[in-house]
């Protein structure tokens, strides 16, 4: 008598190691059908979508190393995963928890249609410390402020202890019908063709568990011990730059938890890395209370506040052509590397909301797009704290001055001459700010200001009156 196979399907959890879902299935003894499924909505942008194809390719690789293979679908998972546990008479299906608005939707429409039909659902944790709905005031409802979120969730204690991978796993066949299509990897249709962006993507990154893990082994090792001190200068590579591989799943925060408490590392380093870990939750957290973060300002009465409407200004900040250094390096690094500097960030997205007086929803769609680690909770999140119009937000008034940013962090321009090879002969005195330069000897520098590196397109002094002005009309309004 053949056992009843039991459906794996991966989400954003590609990995065999401290997969929840994956564990439990082995535990059961029964064979395996290993999926995932592209589906047409939420969407995602470009970026997301070449670290997928990746994440997809390397989780095949790991799982046909244990003797199977993952059967890669395509259409909308509401109709694919009902219709598949029937074909294959699965026993139960087992998925690790998504707490998007929409992924959520998704999963409870689809627990529906299995339970009508006797397969069981089987849902797990793994994406987050802590699940949303147990960090809660003592009024029961969700945190609005970064520092008491936290320290409640410190209080409720470690996150449990990380799983191994299975040591052996037996695997199901997909169904035999025409009903379902396992997409080759020439089918997948997530990698850009014409043009090929991509280039510098290759260059900087390796998707999968197995390169997650050597990242993780050389962070705590080494770049953890600064951490604190260094992690605000963009030259240092003082980051962790684990955001791609924990979006995707190919580490959980609870492994870099542990490793980070394990590490040997000053006290204050570990506890500032935990803390971004925090900051993550607590983004989530919110998304989990609040479906429309990356639409509508957190606090309300932002919607109002008159955005202006620049095209060029915005194709500017996009090309990192703006004419400020520290702003153009960044949004260069960005589109070729799909990362930048948590530090870098926060000046570029600044710049946007303050000096262009763009809306902060411009930035979040192009962050959303270009980002390898554009996370659904964080990504807005940390855009309405830019902007002023978030919860636990830096206040509207609040004007990062990108020349002073670019002294204090990348005083030597080292940063800035990596991704604006325009100024790579410019000497430090004179990188931050080469319009207030002797003009002669910019030019001896090999730099003329609107013909190879513009002006600034806004001066400083100009948009923060500006900025201000508006702050106090709205205000009075």
């Amino acid at each position: 008598m053949s056992i009843a196979p039991v459906i794996v399907w991966f989400r954003e959890d590609f990995r065999l190691s401290d997969n929840a879902a994956l564990s439990a299935a082995a535990r059961d003894g029964a064979p395996i059908l290993c999926i995932t499924i592209l589906e047409p909505e939420p969407r995602q942008g470009a970026a997301h979508d070449w670290w997928r194809d990746g994440a997809i390719r390397a989780l095949e690789a790991a799982l046909q190393e244990k003797g199977g293979r993952l059967h890669v679908l395509r259409g909308k998972a509401e109709d694919i995963v009902p219709a598949l546990a029937k074909a294959c008479k699965a026993a139960s299906v087992h998925w690790n928890r998504r707490y998007d608005p929409a992924g959520r939707a998704i999963d409870t429409t689809i627990k529906t249609q299995l339970k009508s039909t006797g397969t069981e659902a089987h849902s797990f944790p793994g994406a987050l410390l802590h699940e949303p709905w147990t960090i809660r005031t003592q009024a029961d409802k969700p945190f609005q402020v970064f520092t008491p979120f936290w320290r409640a969730a410190r209080k409720y204690g470690d996150p449990r202890p990380s799983l191994p991978a299975p040591d052996t796993l037996t695997f199901a066949p997909l169904p035999k019908t025409d009903q379902f299509h396992c997409l080759n990897q020439d089918e997948f249709g997530l990698l850009p063709v014409a043009p090929d962006w991509a280039t510098g993507f290759r260059e900087t990154w390796k998707p999968g568990e197995k390169a997650a893990h050597e990242h993780l082994s050389l962070f705590v090792e080494d770049t953890l011990r600064g951490y604190s001190e260094e992690r605000d200068y963009p030259a240092a590579e003082a980051c962790s730059r684990l955001s791609p591989y924990l979006r995707f799943g190919h580490v959980t925060p609870a492994q870099l938890w542990h490793a980070a408490m394990q590490a040997d590392a000053p006290a204050q380093n570990r506890d500032k890395f935990l803390a971004e870990l925090g900051w993550r939750e607590f983004a989530w957290s919110i998304l989990f209370e609040q479906a429309n973060v990356a639409t509508r300002s957190l606090r309300p009465e932002f919607d109002a506040l008159p955005w202006r409407t620049d095209p060029k200004g915005l194709k500017a900040w996009q090309s990192g052509r703006t004419g400020y250094p520290l702003v153009d390096a960044g949004m260069r690094e960005l589109w070729h590397t799909g990362w930048t500097h948590n530090r870098v960030r926060m000046v570029v997205a600044s710049f946007l909301v303050k000096h262009l007086l763009l809306d902060w929803r411009e930035g979040e769609r192009w962050f959303a797009d270009t980002l390898v680690d554009h996370d659904p909770a964080s990504n807005p999140m940390n855009w309405q704290w830019n902007a002023g119009t978030g919860v636990d937000a830096a206040p509207f008034f609040r004007i990062m001055n990108p020349v002073l940013q670019s002294e204090k962090f990348d005083a030597d321009g080292e940063y800035i001459r990596r991704w604006v090879p325009e100024l790579h002969r410019v000497p430090a005195g004179m990188i931050h700010a080469p319009w207030a330069a002797d003009q002669e000897t910019l030019k001896g520098c090999g730099v003329v200001l609107g013909r190879n590196y513009p002006h600034p397109i806004i001066e400083h002094k100009l948009a923060r009156e500006r900025a201000l002005s508006v702050w106090k009309t709205f205000r009075g309004a």
